[in-house]
């Protein structure tokens, strides 16, 4: 889906803009798409969170990291030596 935004800058913004596109080489249009995917970034509005590795480990538990019951000893000195 294309949405076409109209947007009013200040002139600063537009200042920003312009050096943009020549520093990257990209249109305004990419220029904007690349800044809205930055904000939600720093804001954490992914629309799918993901943990890096789940379900990787020899354990094969796939909530082994998060699951209170396995961490149960976790950091204590087994018996074993």
């Amino acid at each position: 889906m294309i949405t076409t935004l109209e947007a009013r800058l200040d002139r600063r913004s537009q200042v920003l803009l312009d050096r943009l596109v020549r520093c990257t080489g990209w249109s305004a249009s990419r220029v904007v798409r690349e800044g809205v995917k930055l904000l939600a970034a720093r804001y954490r509005l992914s629309p799918t969170k993901q943990v890096i590795g789940v379900g990787r480990f020899a354990s094969g538990l796939s909530d082994q990291g998060s699951n209170k019951k396995h961490l149960k000893s976790f950091g204590r000195q087994s018996s074993r030596s």
